[in-house]
């Protein structure tokens, strides 16, 4: 194929709708937080040529040897084990990697990697995968990143590659018993780690989740702020620039874990379907490519992506909407963050790296 040819196969409109995203997300930090707006434009501008670089970066040839798969995955579980030796807490957590004014988040680097490990791990046991030896080896590979994570503690993500490893697990089929005796086990560790792991503020947003009325100044105030935001935008929104809740600091968090809100606000309903529909595209466009590929492991790594984007997804807007409790997760390509915007972009990357090499 010749170098043309290469970005003509490229799927285009998968990066256009991932585009659109991240276009949003810079408007949003424009107006509210230049200094945000320009990191986020280079870390952008890093994540789009990865993804346009698809073609020339083989990731096919990488991600399908082992030494890389796991290669990844324990360099991103020793960085995890890393940031718990460090003495900076960000935001309650020791999530981060410190060095300098860099800051990385291993977790996001974790997710990539279960998404690979596993990936390879169903699609040579997929048939087999609820036999007792194969189930135990998957939760050994989700336990060690999880344990990690769960101990930062950093809840979203813990969720998250959770989600990954359930979504692979079922993709199979499922075993009724296993499952039933799977879930009564893990609310048995829910209760466990309520009683005796978790603290009080871990507590009280989950208890703020349930009853969003409690403490308006205090736990669910972020919430009762993003509600306002959305609620008040109308079907246009306020405008570039007159976000009240925004730009008079009332929505704390709206670079991040917030963002979503803020975009609506000034962009109002009109604005917040375009990036609705942005996302559902990118991720129909993904299980497009899933499909039509031929090998098994490369579905179930259109599978992963599209399982991290969901989840991804759920929990920021779910949190926005007072839907789900806060629990500090970006939305992909729209939340300012490095660490997540590089990572969906690789996980893209490479999903535009495996449908052109199965369409040669």
């Amino acid at each position: 194929m010749s170098f043309l040819s290469f970005y003509k196969h490229l799927d285009w409109r998968l990066i256009f709708s991932a585009a659109i995203i991240a276009v949003a997300g810079m408007l949003s930090l424009w107006s509210s937080a230049p200094d945000f707006f320009y990191r986020q434009l280079v870390w952008l501008i890093i994540g789009f040529s990865l993804i346009l670089s698809a073609p020339f970066l083989h990731w096919r040839t990488l991600i399908t040897n082992a030494w890389f798969r796991y290669g990844l995955y324990f360099l991103s579980t020793g960085l995890l084990l890393l940031t718990h030796f460090q003495s900076e807490t960000i935001r309650g957590t020791k999530a981060w990697l410190v060095i300098g004014n860099f800051q990385f988040e291993p977790a996001e680097l974790a997710k990539l990697a279960l998404i690979l490990v596993l990936a390879d791990f169903f699609a040579r046991r997929h048939l087999t995968a609820w036999q007792g030896q194969n189930l135990l080896l998957s939760m050994l590979i989700l336990g060690l990143p999880l344990g990690l994570v769960f101990f930062h503690p950093d809840f979203g993500s813990s969720f998250i590659l959770g989600f990954l490893w359930l979504v692979f697990i079922l993709i199979g089929g499922i075993h009724a018993r296993r499952f039933i005796l799977g879930s009564l086990l893990a609310i048995l560790v829910f209760v466990g780690l309520w009683i005796g792991v978790l603290r009080d503020y871990q507590k009280d947003r989950i208890s703020a989740f349930l009853f969003p009325e409690k403490d308006p100044l205090g736990i669910n105030y972020n919430v009762i702020q993003s509600k306002i935001a959305i609620g008040s935008a109308g079907f246009w929104g306020k405008g570039f620039g007159a976000g009240t809740q925004v730009q008079q600091g009332f929505l704390p968090e709206s670079q991040t874990d917030f963002l979503f809100a803020a975009f609506v606000e000034e962009w109002g309903l009109a604005g917040g379907l375009l990036v609705l529909g942005a996302w559902l595209f990118m991720l129909y466009r993904i299980m497009r490519i899933g499909l039509k590929i031929r090998d098994n492991f490369g579905k179930l790594v259109c599978v992963g992506a599209s399982a991290y984007l969901i989840a991804q997804f759920l929990i920021n807007v779910g949190s926005n909407l007072g839907l789900v409790p806060v629990a500090g997760v970006t939305f992909p390509l729209l939340s300012y963050g490095g660490s997540s915007i590089l990572t969906t972009c690789l996980i893209l990357s490479i999903i535009e790296n495996i449908q052109l090499e199965s369409s040669v």
